[in-house]
This record gives structure tokens, sequence and C-alpha cells, in this order.
């Protein structure tokens, strides 16, 4: 058996697939076929009614909670510095917008009242608006042929929604900025290769899932970011941990995670070294820390810095995947996080089937 006290062993891939009654596996592994899906959609030209030949003044992500709210900040942190306009995440649509804006209403639910008042909001003040969500319910009857719809074309559950949400923002992106290409087929393909690899037929020495999963094991885990990208990707993950799994994991940023283990140690070196210690009269020695922190290729030498010398403390990156031979090439940032994505929803789904 693995370090994961598990009902199901994480080499097992027959139980695994056995204890996989909900298919969350499969659902995990659809990222790339929801990009896909999502490109297909550009290429229809579905998104032309959002061309303009100016670039806009501002592009609104709209997204109350969850996946859609995460893959709006991520979009933002990665790509805000590059675009021609601002990007700006909003809980609901800002008492500015206006002709000159882009508006996206991201989310799971066509009846959520803030959805639905800004997207009407939005329509009423002459800005081009995105829906990513159902077209169906109160928000159908609010854009009905005043809106491009961008409803999804393969149902997951909305706990592996990022990437969808994600597509469809750089699909904006190409279409409302001249200066923004992206190439949503070859991100497509690089989510069908990273669920590849965490297929349950890889075994654990192959596998960046399954390594992660038992690497969880036994520990207090925090999942860390050093920018407003990763931190958001830290957090997706921590979510999709518990909701899946069970698991409580913190997500912080990795300031707060290297002061708190300074602070550990502190108190562990002063307990181990008392030859007194009784954990029935002075409770137990502090349970160990470990830290994973996301991270992208560009940032990875000031992260790596910043952790030399903490052996609980792990840079994660897309290009990290165990004895995989020659190395996994990384894309643009926005790639680089959306397969650090897929494998925190399968490293969640493989806690989740191991832990019964």
């Amino acid at each position: 058996m693995n370090a994961v006290d598990s009902t199901v062993d994480l080499d097992d891939g027959d139980g695994l697939l056995a204890a996989d009654r909900n298919g969350l596996l499969r659902a995990a592994a659809m990222a790339g076929a929801q990009v896909r899906a999502t490109a297909a959609a550009l290429a229809e030209g579905v998104l032309e009614p959002l061309r303009s030949d100016l670039p806009p003044r501002t592009v609104v992500w709209v997204a109350g909670r969850g996946v859609a709210q995460s893959a709006g900040t991520m979009l933002a942190a990665a790509l805000g510095g590059t675009v021609a306009a601002p990007i700006v995440i909003a809980s609901e649509a800002p008492p500015w917008i206006g002709a000159l804006d882009v508006v996206i209403v991201a989310g799971d639910d066509p009846g959520d009242p803030t959805l639905v008042n800004s997207a009407a909001t939005a329509v009423y003040r002459g800005a081009r608006v995105l829906v990513v969500a159902p077209q169906e319910g109160p928000l159908r009857d609010v854009t009905a042929g005043r809106a491009v719809a961008l409803p999804p074309r393969l149902w997951v559950p909305d706990d592996f929604g990022l990437t969808r949400y994600l597509a469809a923002g750089l699909a904006a992106l190409h279409v409302v900025d001249p200066g923004t290409r992206v190439d949503l087929s070859a991100l497509a393909d690089e989510l069908d290769a990273e669920a590849l690899r965490n297929s349950t037929a890889r075994e654990l020495f192959t596998n960046p899932a399954k390594t992660l999963a038992e690497r969880m094991s036994g520990a207090d885990v925090v999942l860390a970011g050093d920018t407003a990208a990763t931190l958001a990707l830290a957090r997706h993950g921590a979510d999709v941990i518990l909701r899946l799994a069970g698991e409580v994991m913190a997500a912080a940023g990795l300031g707060d995670v290297l002061a708190a283990v300074a602070n550990r140690a502190s108190d562990r070196s002063g307990a181990e070294r008392s030859l007194f210690h009784d954990e029935q009269i002075d409770g137990p020695l502090p349970s160990r820390l470990r830290t994973f922190v996301l991270t992208t290729d560009t940032e990875r030498p000031a992260v790596s810095a910043r952790i030399a010398g903490f052996d609980d403390i792990t840079a994660i990156g897309a290009e990290d995947v165990p004895d995989a031979g020659p190395a996994i090439p990384v894309g643009r940032a926005e790639q680089q996080l959306a397969i650090l994505a897929v494998r925190l929803e399968m490293t969640a789904v493989y806690l989740k089937l191991v832990r019964g």
C-alpha cells in the first residue's frame, strides 16, 4: 500500500476505476474537450459580434463565485499586462459601463439574480456582452438577440469547468483585442496530454496527480502562490479538494507561508529540546506542514530562491512530471496555469477515491 491511508491503492488502476462510480476521473479529463469546443465556436464565428475596429475601453469579467470567478482572476493576472484594455474583475456590472466596454458574464446558474441583472445592465448600456453560462431561464430572456451566448457544449460538473471559462476568456480577447492571439486547439492538446499523464493506467512514479495525492498524505497541506494568478489557482485547488475529497487545505501567499513555517519551526525546536516534553501534559508536537508552491516558468527562479533550505516547501510547475523522460514543454502562462488546474483537479479525484 502507498502512504495514503486508503481503501484503494493508487497503483490499482482497476480498483480506482471501480471506485469512481460518479465518473469524476472522466469529467476531470474532459478539460481538453471543453477547450476544443470553445475553439470550435470561435472558428464558427460565434464571437464575431464582439469584434470592433478599436479595442475596448475595458474588459469586465462579471462572476459572483466559484470557478468562474477563479478563472477571471487568473486570466486578468496572467494577461492583464499584455492586452490593450484593462481587465476588470467584478461581482456585478459596474455602474460606469457603456458602449466602449466588453462585458463577460460568467457562471453556471442562469437564474442567479446578480448575473441576470448584470447582463441586463450591460445590454441596456450598449456594451458588447458575452454570456458564458447556460443559455436558458432569466439570463436568456434578458440577453436574447442582444448578446453573444457561449453556453457549455459539453456538460461536466462545474467543479471541472475552470478551463472552459479560461478558454472563453481567451477566445473573447482574441476577438476584441487585435494584439492578442491564442491557439485554443494547441491548448486543448496540452490539456489532453496532461490528462493522459494522470490517467489511472499510469503508475504513481510517472503520474504527477497520483504523486501529489501521495505527498499530501499525513501532513497539514498548504497550496501557495507568489502572484495573483498562482494564488487564484491555489485557492481553486484547495476549493476543489475540499468539495470532492472532503480534505481541508489552506491556500495562501508564499510570504505568509514562510512566516508560518518560521513560527512553527521555533515552536517545534523548543519542544523537541525539552527532555521532559510529555504529549499528555504539554500537548502533541505541531504536525508537519507541507507546502506546494504553484508557479510558472518565469516565476520559478525567484520562487526557488525564496524557498531554498525549506525541506517541506516544494515548487510545482506544469513541467514537473516525475520520471517524464524528455522535458515537458511549457507554453504561455495561461497554458501552464490550465495544465496545473487539471493536475490539481485530478489529484482531488484521486484523494477522494483512495480515501473512500
